[in-house]
């Protein structure tokens, strides 16, 4: 198990010695169940754990923001191998061994948080106050909500399992659950992370609080379509402007290599040199020591350069001296960029379209507020959109510039509705992946998605 980045993962609730303790405990991927969590000291181990789970390559570290971009239409595969391709042409086969690592890496992140929830509350010693017993349950079931909730937008439906499993044939025989009783356990794990949680008293982006929380509940809402809910959870983050802000120009919360846990950051992921991200060899071209088999297309590249578009958001691409366009958010050598989960400007954006579907357009306090906040930020004057509907295209256009290398804009597409009409795809089926085979075989009570 590779080291963690011990800059940034610390508690903000416990005292710097404490911190300390913490970060010194050695990490161990494989326990038996009774030495699993023990006392303090293993249980800060275990949630060091589900972290690293949560970064890993097959989850955040690589493969899951993958999908999330390159079935949008700002990217290219300019590598050999065909299942990447499969991504961008919507025709993923259920033998896809991306789809296999997501959904394998999801489930450990699942797991090893069901450790923690399930061990950790009755747990007796006399060094765990209430206040970490709390926090490192609250930051177990955030991590189980984001979990459960990348499921349902990836697969819909899935199994939903809540204790823990030794191996992976502990869950066989459980059915998928509907996509709406997958979604109504996201929304049971954040109820209960926001109670358990506490409020931060400093910036500390790489450890999940309330605000953290409130921020995914924001998400959650505006996927269900709750408008009121939405723009609610995303004032309560946007309020803290102590430890959440706007950073700029744009290229300040990515560049220079120093902006990590920056303000703009409201949830993020940490790396460090022996511990790597593994976004950055796909983006950096072979002249930076990348492949750069994942590329913008030409259609982005002309956007985010257009000075009445991109703004000051052209610096997400560079071009080498062959004239080789390629994307610059991850970008550091070694490979220690952040993996970005959930930034400020994204609760912007939520709230503006929660504002505008509720109707409130206003420039001074509605929709078109926040949408000229993030527009101004990138350099551009405000919008001339006037109309409801206008309104939403130019939010869903800002969302396509402004997290054009983040997981977002295929996620945007299918939850709007819009799918069809910009990347021409009416097959609905393929607006969720296949469960992987491997899967298949090895529970014959799972059930494939329609299509596949």
């Amino acid at each position: 198990m590779k080291p963690s980045n011990i800059l940034y993962f610390f508690l903000v609730v416990i005292t710097a010695s404490s911190c300390k303790k913490f970060l010194e405990v050695t990490p161990q991927d494989a326990i038996s169940d009774d030495l699993t969590i023990v006392d303090k000291a293993s249980a800060q181990t275990a949630l060091r754990g589900v972290y690293r789970a949560l970064s890993a390559d097959g989850y955040y570290g690589s493969s899951f923001p993958s999908i999330g971009y390159l079935q949008g239409d700002n990217i290219q595969w300019t590598g050999s191998q065909s299942i990447v391709q499969q991504f961008i042409d919507h025709k993923v086969k259920a033998d896809n061994a991306t789809v296999a690592a997501i959904w394998s890496a999801i489930y450990a992140t699942i797991n090893r948080a069901n450790f923690i929830i399930t061990k950790l509350p009755p747990l007796v010693d006399a060094t765990l106050t209430d206040t970490d017993r709390n926090q490192f349950t609250g930051e177990a079931y955030f991590i189980r909500a984001l979990s459960y909730f990348d499921l349902a937008r990836t697969w819909g439906g899935v199994q939903v399992v809540l204790t823990p499993t030794l191996s992976s044939s502990d869950k066989t025989g459980i059915k998928r659950s509907t996509t709406a009783e997958t979604y109504a356990q996201v929304l049971a794990d954040l109820t209960k992370a926001e109670s358990l949680l506490v409020a931060p008293t400093a910036q500390n982006p790489v450890r999940a609080n309330k605000e953290t929380a409130w921020a995914l509940l924001a998400r959650y809402y505006l996927y269900q379509k709750n408008w009121a809910q939405a723009e609610n959870y995303a004032s309560k983050v946007i309020a803290n402007t102590i430890n959440y802000q706007l950073l700029k120009p744009y290229s300040n919360f990515f560049n220079p290599s120093s902006a990590v846990a920056t303000r703009e950051s409201v949830f993020e992921l940490s790396y460090s040199s022996t511990y790597t991200n593994g976004h950055r060899g796909q983006w950096q071209p072979p002249a930076n020591g990348g492949t750069r088999q994942i590329a913008p297309n030409d259609a982005f590249v002309a956007l985010v350069n257009n000075p009445l578009i991109g703004g000051n958001r052209n610096v997400l691409v560079a071009k080498t001296s062959a004239g080789l366009w390629y994307g610059n958010l991850y970008y550091r050598s070694p490979a220690t960029d952040p993996a970005y989960i959930i930034r400020i400007a994204e609760l912007y954006l939520i709230r503006a379209e929660a504002r505008a579907q509720l109707e409130n357009l206003s420039a001074a306090t509605g929709a078109l507020a926040d949408l000229n906040i993030i527009r101004d930020r990138a350099g551009l004057a405000a919008s001339t959109a006037i109309t409801k509907g206008e309104i939403l295209l130019a939010i869903e256009n800002e969302n396509r510039i402004e997290f054009a290398l983040e997981p977002h804009r295929w996620f945007d597409l299918v939850r709007t509705g819009r799918a069809a009409a910009v990347l021409g795809l009416t097959d609905l089926t393929k607006y969720v992946l296949p469960v992987p085979a491997t899967e298949l075989l090895a529970d014959n009570s799972l059930e494939q998605n329609a299509g596949y």
